[in-house]
């Protein structure tokens, strides 16, 4: 088991606290892919590409998202204790996996947004079952664009019947190439209806159950393999769908993308709302273009977001913060025999 060093003038503990919050970030079927490395100085991100998805993930954007919402969750425990992180993404050419490195940038005291931001990380949940149908008011959807537009990214709420009509029906054919693809399939499995114990993927019984075909919003499949069948139930009947965009595009902009994703699942979170993803669309190149056009973007999107009014539901797992830290590696030995007489 790895030791958690001091660093940013923090006690081991208190870095221990900061990587389990970075730690509680969403990322693509829970594969939590990322590592840090921390020194007296600094708190390096790093991408794990053990816990890549080739198939579903072929260019590695989702996973650079995912280390961006992790990044997005260590700036705020380091806000919550006052210090100002300083933060270069994309830092080396020569090691592509180093996703960003975090300084400190100083004494600021946190803002109540900040803090109640932090409060909400280990409440934040992916939410897979039915919401009710109340509608969501201008103030939470305001809430949400302003969380977006913080981090560099904008958030469109896709507000036409049409539209969501036309998206719903890009959904269910993005899911019919992906299942009709082996490969894909045999990657969902391995990190899907996971056994007890485990520390990452997504458990059944946090998959939710199907949707009826009077609500036919499609849903991932996550009981494959669990000998369990799926139960179906009625989903909301107008859900509100968004999509996040990003201004820019490249592996510095997926990054930032994952912070601004970050922030506006906690800002939801705050406003006491519930979160799923519709993220086959945009992992399907055809059905990502078309949503593009769709949604009127001249950059592609990068996240397809399902809000409303849930009810509570268990957290996946996580991994134990030791096992997230990068051991330093041991210098070579020293052959003491060379030259002696």
């Amino acid at each position: 088991m790895n030791e958690i060093p001091a660093a940013l003038g923090l006690a081991p503990d208190q870095v221990e606290d900061l990587l389990l919050t970075a730690g509680r970030a969403p990322s693509l079927h829970n594969s939590q892919p990322w590592r840090f490395r921390v020194t007296p100085q600094a708190i390096e991100l790093h991408a794990d590409r053990d816990r890549a998805l080739p198939v579903i993930d072929p260019a590695g954007r989702e996973q650079r998202i995912a280390c961006g919402a992790a990044l997005f969750n260590l700036r705020l425990a380091l806000h919550g204790r006052d210090i100002r992180p300083t933060v270069t993404i994309l830092p080396d050419p020569a090691r592509p996996d180093l996703v960003a490195t975090i300084r400190n940038g100083g004494h600021k005291v946190a803002t109540p947004e900040q803090r109640e931001q932090l409060r909400a990380v280990p409440r934040r949940r992916t939410n897979r079952h039915p919401f009710t149908d109340a509608q969501l008011i201008p103030a939470e959807l305001n809430a949400l664009r302003r969380a977006a537009l913080d981090e560099g990214a904008w958030l469109h709420i896709v507000d036409r019947r049409e539209q969501r009509d036309e998206l719903q029906d890009l959904a269910a054919r993005a899911h019919r190439l992906q299942m009709d693809d082996p490969a894909f399939r045999a990657e969902l499995d391995r990190w899907t209806a996971t056994a007890p114990g485990r520390t990452d993927g997504v458990p059944a019984a946090a998959g939710g159950p199907l949707p009826t075909p009077q609500r036919r919003w499609v849903v991932r499949e996550f009981h494959r393999g669990s000998g369990s069948e799926r139960a179906t139930a009625d989903f909301e009947e107008e859900p509100v769908i968004a999509v996040l965009t990003a201004h820019l595009t490249g592996d510095r902009a997926d990054v930032q993308v994952g912070q601004a994703l970050e922030r506006v699942l906690l800002t939801a979170t705050v406003e006491g709302l519930a979160v799923s993803f519709l993220s086959q669309v945009v992992e399907v190149p055809r059905t990502r273009e078309e949503l593009r056009r769709l949604v009127g973007g001249s950059r592609p999107p990068q996240a397809v977001l399902r809000i409303g009014r849930g009810w509570p539901v268990t957290a996946t797992p996580r991994r134990p913060v030791a096992d997230l830290v990068r051991p330093e590696p041991r210098p070579a030995p020293t052959d003491r025999s060379v030259g002696a007489r």
